[in-house]
């Protein structure tokens, strides 16, 4: 690969991140660094279903098991066991990518696949909540609560803005990560999976190591999200590791933003959850109003760009693309005009 296909692929990626990585210098409200260190939560599962769904054609319905099992896997390592953060941490995401491999290993190996797969993960999910909801070790309904000691040894801290960075810091690996395998060979097959399975295989693609591959990724990458939910909130139950509303964020930002684009999941965790807050601000907290805007905008962009902000990017730089070298052209008429002046 030349410098200049590092330049053009990895470029734009290291942009974006280091431009976010200034806004806790000029924002030190902690209700918007909040806002921030959730949405860029949020991302990062989004990344995770981006992968295995977006890149992959895999649909899955039930992304809260990989995001669950990651978030009480880090709770509970540190308060049973003593476990340091950090190790809990790692612990976690390895602890969601076996999950995803068990899940795509059971489904696949079956021959699941659109809504049956779908289907099936959602199942796995419900399960994994009411299995957490009703043991003990899981704090049952009660749930789960780490104690607040603010050190950087204990992965707590005082400001807002150190969770931003490292939430934008793990956001931004995963972005080069999907930028890597979309320029690699395991992006070629996932793509050729998706588009057509039997193809794939004809042409020697082994298509279940494939999509155990996504899967096992997709999961440590939503368990990474669901690390960090429990180490920034230090708190968390079954309804709020496995409910379905995490399934349903982690799917709705890369639709809303681009399907298996690099980019997709961000912009469209990004759009959806500032679009969420202003309506909050002019409605009054009406309850349930971001839900609403959530369907409103999931509606629109399947009716009207289906390939999500991303892709309407994509047609306006491509159309002033056009124009650019339209206007470059010279006109049939222009140039006889040009010669005869010379002569």
């Amino acid at each position: 690969m030349s410098a200049r296909d590092l330049a053009s692929g990895f470029g734009p990626i290291l942009a974006v991140v280091a431009l976010l990585a200034l806004v806790p210098l000029f924002v030190t409200a902690n209700t918007v660094l909040n806002f921030l260190v959730f949405t860029l939560i949020i991302a990062l599962a989004a990344q995770g279903w981006n992968l295995l769904a977006g890149y992959g054609g895999q649909f899955s319905f039930g992304h809260a098991a990989f995001f669950g099992t990651g978030a009480y896997a880090a709770a509970i390592l540190q308060v049973t066991l003593g476990i340091n953060a950090y190790a809990a941490f790692v612990a976690g995401v390895g602890l969601g990518a076996l999950v995803g491999f068990g899940i795509g290993f059971l489904s696949f190996r079956s021959g699941l696949r659109g809504s049956y797969f779908a289907l099936v993960t959602l199942a796995f999910a419900e399960v994994f909540r009411i299995l957490a909801n009703a043991a003990t070790f899981t704090g049952g309904a009660a749930g789960v609560l780490i104690p607040l000691e603010v050190s950087a040894a204990n992965f707590q801290f005082e400001s807002r803005a150190a969770y931003y960075w490292i939430a934008l810091a793990l956001v931004g690996t995963v972005l080069v990560l999907n930028r890597g395998i979309e320029r690699a060979r395991f992006g070629a097959q996932l793509v050729a999976v998706r588009e057509n399975e039997a193809a794939a295989r004809a042409l020697g693609v082994d298509a279940l190591a494939v999509k155990l591959k996504a899967i096992a990724l997709s999961g440590g990458i939503t368990a990474a999200a669901g690390c960090l939910y429990a180490q920034y909130f230090l708190y968390l139950d079954a309804t709020i590791a496995y409910g379905p509303w995490i399934s349903i964020e982690a799917l709705l930002a890369p639709i809303v933003g681009g399907l298996g684009t690099v980019f997709g999941p961000l912009v469209g965790a990004l759009a959806l959850h500032g679009l969420s807050e202003g309506s909050k601000m002019f409605t009054g907290e009406i309850p349930g109003i971001d839900l609403v805007v959530f369907g409103v905008v999931l509606i629109v962009m399947v009716a009207f760009a289906p390939d999500g902000v991303m892709g309407l990017v994509g047609r306006a730089r491509r159309r002033l693309a056009g124009k650019a070298a339209t206007a470059k052209v010279p006109s049939p008429a222009a140039a006889p005009a040009r010669e005869e002046t010379a002569a």
